[in-house]
């Protein structure tokens, strides 16, 4: 079962690795940024646990805008997340687009419309183990972006900020041993700051996310409700 998952992580990984590497042949810009830091995650009554945690994305405009003062540009791109320790913290896999509106130089705001599958670990509780189901989430992060600096703005920061939908389950198990759980709120909020200097950036993330599930036959004993947080750093080339 567990080689099965890591085969499917696999493949799954060397699919987001074409899709991030082909798409800048046929987009106007591109950034391809990687970074490598710690994800530490608790569900629900377990004990939190912590991993080493890599991460790759790439963005990339499609559409740029022909009015730098009111026209967006369409971008859109991907991103892989693996922990070292997938026995125990999720992988992610994600793909995005949607339209960037820039206010003057400094000042940037739209919204990444995405779709993420999330690889939920399995736990051991009371010595039996606790198959989760796959995740498939709509998310919709709402993205604003500020550079200052003297004389070139070299200096960014972002913020994305997204409430979580309710999930589509992928089984893990068959027959499945209780119903998907219901979600009842979540959210998800990303803050960024880098610096570039010009060919490539170097730039810091901290990323929280939080689920909860109706306690009910499908969230037995609170076991999908999922806190993760995240810090990491790295670099990044422009295109």
């Amino acid at each position: 079962m567990k080689l099965c998952k890591k085969m499917k992580l696999c493949k799954t990984s060397i699919a987001f690795l074409f899709f991030l590497f082909a798409i800048p042949a046929y987009s106007q810009k591109a950034t391809l940024g990687i970074d490598v830091g710690q994800t530490s995650d608790k569900f629900g009554g377990l004990a939190r646990t912590t991993s080493v945690l890599g991460d790759l994305e790439g963005k990339f405009t499609i559409i740029e805008r022909a009015d730098k003062e009111g026209d967006p540009n369409l971008v859109a791109g991907g991103e892989i997340r693996v922990p070292a320790d997938t026995s125990s913290h999720a992988s992610e896999f994600a793909v995005f687009a949607g339209p960037e509106f820039h206010f003057g130089s400094h000042f940037m705001a739209g919204f990444h419309a995405q779709v993420r599958k999330v690889y939920l670990p399995s736990s051991e509780v009371s010595g039996q183990f606790f198959d989760r189901d796959k995740m498939l989430l709509f998310e919709l992060p709402a993205v604003v972006e500020y550079k200052f600096g003297s004389p070139a703005k070299h200096v960014f920061i972002q913020a994305q900020v997204s409430p979580e939908f309710s999930p589509h389950f992928t089984v893990a198990t068959s027959p499945p041993p209780s119903p998907n759980p219901n979600l009842d709120h979540g959210y998800t909020i990303r803050g960024i700051a880098g610096y570039n200097f010009g060919r490539w950036y170097a730039r810091a993330t901290y990323e929280t996310r939080y689920f909860q599930f109706k306690q009910n036959l499908g969230n037995p004993n609170g076991l999908y409700n999922w806190r993760t947080d995240a810090v990491t750093g790295g670099i990044g080339f422009s295109f």
